[in-house]
């Protein structure tokens, strides 16, 4: 998830959306940490418990949010306490495990932190792995000596912290992946064009980032959406509303009507979008600064306009609104 960045974005439960910095690796197991830019309130104190009391055919949930659904727990048993693979020793699962679940905590019963979920492997159904408590505990340990809470990440051969890229690790000498650990991919042209019409709303680029060149970010209650459609067209467009449950006339007589030049409305299963498309060549011409003036203006109209029709033509909020 993090794989190639230094600073990413963390949503919460309410779906806000905040940079944080990256200052840990462990490449081997697949683990991360992050600092968040800003405090996170009312999270729920941990308890871990060791492993060593784990059996097989206990019981134990996985939680997390697979494919960005809204906050899910799966339960199942221990299949195996040690699994090995690669060479080092997992908890095996039979509980769900897919995508959005890597990095949420293994419970036991008790709601004691017993490892990590993993999606290292997910070659096999039914078969979920996690990274042992008593392994996120001696990274702590290790992360304990990154005082300024710097990128670092851990030799994979010795353990050491490394902080500044190298070929050869300090300590031991084993050879280190640089481009995979230590290098950020640079921004297409697209996305800087994307980005600076962002920034001209105040908001963060790397918050907005949902993709490759996909970005999805809140303007006051509506959902803004921007991406590359048949690899053709930028597309920004958002989910408005519902369709009211009568006087249906009305609505459609306004949305016909053109209402927002450069900006079109248009319906898709009972839901108003508000859209503006432009072809790729026109972001290379002199309308380049007029199409990213469009962009942070649409997202403040598309702000408006949810407003406008709830009130104007009792059009329903749409499940992708954000509630203040």
């Amino acid at each position: 998830m993090v794989s190639g960045h230094k600073v990413v974005s963390i949503e919460t439960q309410d779906k806000a959306r905040i940079t944080a910095k990256v200052v840990f690796l462990n490449p081997i197991v697949d683990l991360a940490f992050l600092l968040p830019s800003k405090s996170l309130d009312h999270l729920p104190e941990m308890y871990v418990q060791p492993a060593g009391t784990l059996q097989n055919m206990d019981r134990v949930a996985v939680l997390g949010y697979p494919y960005g659904m809204p906050f899910t727990v799966t339960d199942g048993i221990v299949s195996a306490v040690k699994q090995q693979m690669d060479g080092r020793y997992y908890i095996q699962t039979d509980a769900a495990v897919n995508p959005g679940n890597s990095g949420g905590p293994l419970v036991n019963l008790r709601g004691e932190v017993i490892g990590v979920t993993t999606s290292k492997f997910t070659n096999a159904d039914n078969v979920g792995f996690a990274i042992p408590v008593e392994d996120l505990m001696h990274d702590l340990e290790s992360f304990a000596e990154n005082v300024e809470m710097q990128f670092s990440v851990k030799c994979p051969s010795c353990g050491s912290l490394l902080f500044e890229k190298t070929e050869y690790c300090f300590n031991c000498g084993a050879a280190i992946d640089q481009e995979t650990l230590f290098d950020e991919p640079s921004l297409t042209p697209l996305a800087i064009f994307v980005e600076t019409a962002l920034q001209g709303l105040g908001i963060d680029p790397v918050i907005a980032r949902n993709g490759f060149d996909y970005w999805e970010f809140h303007q006051g209650s509506s959902m803004v959406r921007i991406f590359v459609y048949n690899k053709d067209y930028l597309y920004t467009t958002s989910p408005l509303v519902n369709l009211p449950k009568s006087d249906l006339e009305a609505v459609y007589r306004y949305i016909l009507s053109n209402p927002q030049p450069p900006f079109s409305f248009g319906i898709f299963q009972g839901r108003i979008y508000m859209s503006y498309r432009q072809h790729l060549s026109d972001l290379q011409t002199s309308r380049k600064e007029e199409i990213q003036q469009n962009i942070a203006l649409f997202a403040q109209k598309a702000d408006e306009m949810d407003n406008f029709l709830i009130e104007q033509y009792s059009c329903i909020r749409s499940e992708y609104s954000k509630f203040d």
